[in-house]
């Protein structure tokens, strides 16, 4: 929402008295210039904040950025203390203060309020009128590196670790000219709970010219007025940046925020998971088989097996959770269980008994994608299973359309998807139990018995499955390696770049018809999505597990130049999780960044173990630097699916799967595949 901007001493009296009511929307007022003088306050302490240097009370808006209430972005000035929490805060975005739909109706920020942190995928945002990217020197998504460099024009400076975040940034690209939002990106996933300052300085225009920082921030600088908990707040982390060699003179804006903690973003799965497991306990969840059919050599059985259900109802789109006294999901007293189906293609007369698979499938997909894998069960390796990823399968695309034209609906398809990853780890333990689906005749040769080596069960995630498959991963104790191709981290980071969100775009941007808002409104239901896919859950995949789960090995199958999950959420999920690259990624030429997988060392092929990430090159030409999808023909054909139709990609990726190592089917060289223009 646009503000009309009045002076600081408004805003001051307003956090005096509590200014998180109804009372208005806080303001102050800007005097542009073509430059920022030097400042010469004096700006006190630089190290160490008093007690009270954290704001007790929450902004309804921040003056720091005038164009809407909740920028910047994310931010410390929308949280207030709470010792119950891991981080000591907790969100408290004031439900006026977020964009609003059409017909009126602010995003329910609720369930959002609960959360001790903001995502550890947080865009961060700022709108910087005139702002000219390349004359101020910002790092891009093609030089990550370069935001690394001493003088960076912004500075992201995790305080709780002393050290800089890498990111790239860029201008919102589908926004008009005066309404494009600076994005920055960070390049690895934000630590849980860590404190994270923002520091934007010598920001030039198109001339050259530096751009004039705020009234309202210039009084932060100067402390004037004191004595309140923002302006010395602000002390502590300008205090910071100094100690990073940032001298305030320079600065054009600067504000803080803190990362939820793993308590906070996989708390509710976790709960859940071991209520479910308390309850089930060296047993195998109940199950019935419908149908088994036989055709090319395998069967096709189908089925339905119970889940302890934590969703109101039967569990079915447009149910959330019942939350309980402790915040956390109660489970159904009146469904008790949730009916989940099965699908899967079975070997019918293998060599010996072959591991089994839980498969993720695609994009608002089905159980049914698992029939991708009947060439593993045809020729004996392995038995793959897969059950609906609930929250993001066909069942939800009505619901959907709901919730993208109020977003205040989001917690349905979040919640649900949190169900989904309880559900796929007790189908991994039919994969893995005597009693599971090795005890049905379906699931047995004509001797009686089993097809399935009983707890030899591992992971394969494509698409979708590969976004939320880390997830499902992070929290089992199901499989120990993982296979996730073409995946991504980060839905509010891919979705803007993906060739598939303009179908739904359609019903978001007519409900939200500001382009800041937009923007602003992914951010806030990031908050939520955090809970059901990777962003939320890998920091703990390969190393820091949960408790009682092993840390896991995982191979990353990236297309290059993906038209529907963006190069860089991969890279990101690699970074994240200490992935190593296979090398020479690439053949020269073929990338436009200046150093070609920044931050993703080199595999040795001699250590062992670990996690991979291997990019095949089918000839799609590289993708936008800028947060756009491509489309045909101007950036070639999609090769987001042409990995299931290369053998040395499904070679690559079962061989891993069964025995943990890398098969270098590229023979030294980048891996390359015609599989598109055959």
């Amino acid at each position: 929402m646009r503000r009309t901007l009045a002076p600081l001493m408004l805003v001051v009296a307003l956090v005096a008295a509590g200014c998180s009511d109804d009372s208005g929307t806080a303001s102050v007022t800007t005097t542009p210039s073509d430059t920022t003088p030097e400042s010469t306050t004096d700006l006190g302490p630089t190290t160490t904040a008093p007690e009270d240097a954290i704001l007790e009370v929450a902004l309804r808006c921040d003056p720091l950025d005038e164009r809407a209430c909740l920028l910047p972005w994310p931010n410390d000035a929308f949280t207030v203390p709470d010792d119950t929490t891991p981080t000591g805060r907790r969100l408290d975005i004031h439900p006026e203060s977020t964009p609003m739909s059409a017909p009126g109706v602010h995003i329910d920020v609720t369930d959002q309020n609960r959360a001790d942190g903001f995502s550890p995928g947080s865009t961060i945002l700022a709108l910087v009128p005139g702002l000219d990217m390349e004359v101020s020197g910002i790092a891009p998504s093609t030089d990550i590196g370069a935001s690394l460099d001493a003088d960076a024009p912004i500075v992201l400076l995790d305080t709780t670790a002393g050290e800089r975040v890498p990111y790239w940034a860029e201008l919102d690209a589908p926004a008009p000219a005066g309404d494009q939002l600076l994005m920055i990106h960070p390049a690895v996933s934000l630590p849980e709970g860590h404190r994270i300052v923002v520091g934007l300085r010598d920001l030039k225009s198109a001339s050259g010219a530096t751009l004039a920082r705020s009234t309202a921030f210039q009084a932060a600088l100067d402390n004037a007025p004191e004595p309140l908990e923002r302006a010395r707040a602000f002390r502590a982390l300008i205090g910071a940046l100094v100690d990073d060699g940032v001298g305030p003179g320079s600065l054009y804006l600067a504000w803080d925020f803190t990362v939820a903690s793993a308590e906070s973003l996989s708390g509710r799965v976790l709960h859940m998971r071991d209520q479910a497991y308390e309850e089930l306990g060296d047993e195998a969840p109940e199950f019935t088989v419908t149908s088994s059919t036989e055709s090319d050599g395998v069967r096709v059985v189908t089925g339905t097996f119970e889940v302890p259900n934590f969703l109101t109802g039967d569990g079915s789109p447009g149910n959330r959770f019942d939350l309980g006294a402790d915040g956390l999901p109660a489970r159904n007293a009146d469904t008790p269980a949730y009916v989940a189906a099965f699908h899967c293609v079975v070997p019918t007369a293998p060599a010996a008994p072959a591991p089994g698979i839980v498969y993720g499938h695609g994009l608002l997909g089905s159980r049914f994608e698992v029939e991708a894998l009947s060439f593993a069960a045809q020729i004996g390796l392995a038995v793959p299973c897969a059950t609906d990823e609930i929250g993001m399968s066909t069942d939800d695309i009505g619901n959907l359309a709901t919730i993208l034209a109020d977003l205040s609906n989001f917690d349905q398809q979040a919640d649900r998807m949190q169900q989904g990853l309880l559900n796929q780890q007790f189908l991994g333990r039919l994969l893995n139990h005597p009693d599971g689906f090795a005890s049905a005749p379906a699931f047995q040769a004509a001797a009686g018995s089993s097809v399935i080596a009983v707890g030899d069960t591992q992971f394969v995630g494509n698409s979708q499955g590969g976004i939320l498959g880390g997830a499902a991963s992070a929290i089992s104790s199901e499989w120990s390696r993982v296979v996730l191709g073409v995946p991504g981290i980060n839905y509010s980071l891919l979705l803007p770049r993906s060739s598939d969100w303009p179908q739904f775009q359609t019903i978001f941007d007519a409900a939200y018809t500001d382009p800041v808002d937009r923007v602003l409104a992914l951010q806030l239901i990031q908050l939520l999505w955090d809970r059901g896919e990777n962003n939320g859950y890998v920091q703990h995949l390969t190393t820091d597990p949960y408790p009682g789960i092993e840390p896991k090995e995982v191979l990353l199958v990236q297309a290059f130049g993906d038209h529907q999950v963006a190069n860089v959420s991969t890279e990101v999920l690699a970074r994240t999780i200490g992935a190593a690259v296979h090398r020479p990624a690439l053949a020269p030429g073929r990338s436009n960044d200046v150093e070609p997988m920044w931050g993703i060392a080199a595999l040795d092929p001699s250590a062992p173990g670990g996690s991979i990430l291997v990019v095949w090159d089918f000839g799609t030409p590289a993708p936008p630097a800028v947060n756009l999808p491509p489309f045909e023909p101007d950036y070639g054909q999609d090769p987001h699916g042409a990995g299931s139709d290369e053998p040395l990609v499904l070679q690559q990726a079962l061989t891993f799967l069964l025995t943990g190592a890398l098969l270098d089917v590229c023979n030294g060289g980048p891996c390359t595949s015609t599989v598109l223009t055959d």
